[in-house]
């Protein structure tokens, strides 16, 4: 397996083990934070962070430092609450891929904020291995990039974030006439309005060839990329962001509004399950969040062993993203003999127990830091399941409205009532479907506008084909 030499997993040491096992890894944090420091942002990233900190001790790097989710909206990297501060976001790839990513990027004029790719061109979601007669999408890819794709060749997607959404349409239209559809022939005016006005924000360009690589790329505007992060107001970008992605370029603010999502997507998964379950059944819940309401799902045209697949080929990304996280919360810890292991989160056969503390008070206060947007939708389903009336309703509405979106709250009697409710597991569920379907409906369709009506097509098309022979290779399989 290719491995970045330069990066260090979060937790490549064992967790102290007691009669109750818990995550006790602030040393392990400490040194692998330290190595890190030098390898996951850019050079003036670095320079700015080394410049803004030195002399700090190890007692004051803390992976999770109190009071983080009422930090103010960062404008550098050194604002963040500390230099290494999100670093579990950074997942490992071979550095030869890595840099074959970051190329791609390097070849638009106009500015790019922050830049992931996703998707199984970035991370295999089988561990079936691809045929040699498989037709690879790209005319003429970099070797890193074939040898990474050992389940087959596969599109590379990528999400870029930008500041001024019409001036970067403007340049890239200039730059880039032919990867857009007849939008394109309308004006950077037009194409900035189809993107920020309907579906989830995102404009994407698909089939479009750099270095010899066939990507898809989607634009979005910072703001909005934050708000949905921060919020949840559909969950298009926020729950991609929730699995394990490839950060190319990075932004302070959103750096810290995804540690927000992270932490919400762990929050809202707890609460809908029992006080023991295992690793897979938390990371298949919280990679599940954002595919709930996907019409996609319903029109055939993603695999329905889709999640499943995600978590069981990424759990060693997955336990990089969400361990710190649970090592913050207090109501949950690892209780399983298999965590006192040397790097045993590098070991992907495992399937480790975790145990939650049901306690009312404790779960209350979950509800109550979820995300602004997606509470107030609960709410909303849980005053016509328990009957409120308006008046009641209302005084607890009040209540909650000086909340900011990233304040560390502590729940009332109705948010206890909703976390110790039987319902609470469908309720999350018919609210995320809420938020999520129309937009992502709405979004696929405006694909016949951004993408053209004939790619539009041979992408659903190819996206309904792949559903069906992944799910005929499964049957058979089993």
């Amino acid at each position: 397996m290719f491995r970045d030499v330069s990066y260090v997993p979060y937790l490549s040491r064992p967790l102290q083990t007691s009669s109750r096992v818990v995550i006790s890894s602030r040393s392990s944090y400490v040194n692998t934070a330290k190595r890190w420091n030098g390898s996951a942002g850019s050079q003036a990233q670095r320079k700015e962070s080394s410049a803004t900190q030195i002399g700090q001790t190890d007692n004051d790097v803390q992976s999770l430092p109190p009071g983080w989710e009422d930090h103010p909206d960062p404008k550098q990297f050194s604002q963040l609450p500390h230099r290494n501060f999100g670093f579990n976001q950074h997942m490992v790839v071979n550095a030869e891929f890595k840099e074959a990513l970051r190329q791609v990027l390097w070849q638009f004029k106009a500015p790019i904020r922050y830049a992931f790719a996703y998707g199984s061109g970035v991370f295999t979601q089988s561990k079936r291995p691809g045929g040699s007669a498989e037709a690879s999408p790209h005319p003429n890819a970099p070797e890193a990039v074939l040898k990474w794709q050992t389940g087959g060749p596969k599109t590379l997607d990528f999400i870029f974030g930008v500041s001024y959404t019409q001036h970067w349409h403007s340049l890239n239209l200039t730059q880039h006439r032919d990867h857009y559809s007849f939008l394109g022939s309308l004006g950077s005016s037009v194409v900035s309005k189809v993107q920020d006005s309907f579906g989830a924000g995102v404009y994407y360009n698909p089939y479009a060839v750099i270095n010899g690589i066939m990507l898809k790329y989607g634009v979005v505007n910072l703001d909005t990329l934050y708000t949905d992060l921060s919020e949840w107001r559909n969950l298009y970008l926020a729950g991609r962001l929730q699995k394990p992605v490839k950060i190319l370029r990075d932004d302070p603010r959103i750096r810290l509004a995804n540690q927000i999502n992270l932490i919400s997507a762990l929050r809202t998964a707890l609460l809908t399950l029992p006080p023991s379950f295992t690793e897979q059944e938390l990371y298949t819940k919280i990679a599940s969040l954002s595919y709930i309401g996907d019409p996609r799902f319903a029109f055939g045209a993603e695999n329905p062993q889709k999640v499943a697949n995600i978590v069981d080929n990424q759990i060693v990304n997955f336990r990089q993203l969400y361990l710190p996280l649970i090592e913050d919360l207090p109501n949950v810890s690892f209780k399983d003999r298999s965590t006192s292991k040397p790097d045993w989160t590098d070991d992907a056969s495992l399937n480790c127990r975790v145990e939650q503390d049901m306690d009312p008070t404790r779960r209350g206060n979950m509800v109550r830091r979820l995300p602004k947007y997606f509470r107030r939708k609960l709410y909303d389903k849980f005053q016509r399941n328990f009957r409120l009336d308006a008046r009641e309703y209302h005084d607890i509405i009040e209540e909650s409205k000086g909340d900011s979106a990233f304040s560390s709250r502590t729940g009332n009697d109705f948010d206890r009532r909703i976390a110790s409710a039987e319902d609470i597991s469908k309720s999350i569920d018919d609210v995320l479907i809420g938020i999520s379907r129309w937009p992502a409906a709405l979004q696929s369709t405006k694909g016949i506008l951004t993408a053209g009506p004939v790619n539009s097509w041979k992408y659903w098309s190819e996206k309904r084909l792949k559903g069906r022979m992944k799910k005929l290779v499964e049957n058979k399989s089993d």
